[in-house]
């Protein structure tokens, strides 16, 4: 058998291996991470339980979202500032889906597409897809992961098929997401302290630029494939 078949099963076998573990962690923890929601209370008297080892159960609780892409990560950003306050919260949540990204980034770069269709649909694939060969698209990939409501985990894997180099992308990724990082930690903090004035208030400029970034998304895809085709 010639290096090229034992390199196509090699990958064939990885992907399985990849999509099988996805699947069990799909099915083993979301309904975990979706209990954080209903229950911050529980959420943060397990993690104290826990001593220090609980930020490690945070922060592989942020790495599986980033993992799971479909799951919201505004749910574990947020219990990260009801339990440990707005600044090591927003610390714990980057560095979890810092980890997240490196993760899912390497393994979109070590199989390509054969990944991507299986997490990404066709419809949202062909609506990045400018993103893998434009010399713009550092610039287009801060926009998107600076806009809330932008489908950031999915983009970490197309970002693994692209040309970007690792760590620029890492920065990217992480400088982009701050901003929401740190607003979601100030809203579970504030949620924990009983501010609901602050908590309303912040939370509705949140939702609001979330379903800005939502509803206009395919007008800023578009705008920004227009701007790196042009440029180009």
């Amino acid at each position: 058998m010639d290096k090229g078949k034992i390199k196509t099963i090699a990958k064939g076998v990885t992907l399985l291996l990849i999509i099988l573990a996805g699947v069990y962690l799909a099915v083993k923890y979301t309904p975990f991470i979706m209990q954080i929601a209903s229950n911050p209370k529980d959420f943060r008297a397990m993690l104290t339980s826990y001593g220090f080892m609980g930020v490690l159960v945070f922060v592989a609780a942020q790495i599986i979202q980033v993992i799971i892409a479909f799951l919201p990560g505004e749910v574990t950003q947020i219990a990260g500032g009801y339990v440990y306050g707005t600044t090591l919260g927003t610390v714990y949540s980057m560095a979890g889906i810092g980890l997240g990204s490196v993760i899912v980034f390497f393994i979109s770069r070590l199989l390509g597409h054969s990944l991507l269709s299986v997490v990404m649909s066709k419809e949202l694939l062909g609506k990045f897809s400018f993103l893998m060969n434009s010399p713009k698209s550092e610039l287009a990939m801060f926009i998107i992961f600076l806009i809330p409501g932008m489908p950031k985990d999915f983009l970490s894997y197309l970002a693994g098929i692209t040309p970007i180099k690792p760590g620029n992308f890492f920065m990217i990724s992480l400088i982009a997401r701050f901003p929401a990082l740190l607003v979601s930690s100030y809203i579970g903090e504030n949620l924990h302290q009983g501010n609901l004035g602050a908590v309303i208030a912040i939370a509705a400029i949140a939702c609001i630029l979330m379903a800005f970034g939502y509803f206009m998304k395919d007008k800023i895809i578009a705008f920004l494939r227009r701007s790196t085709q042009t440029e180009s």
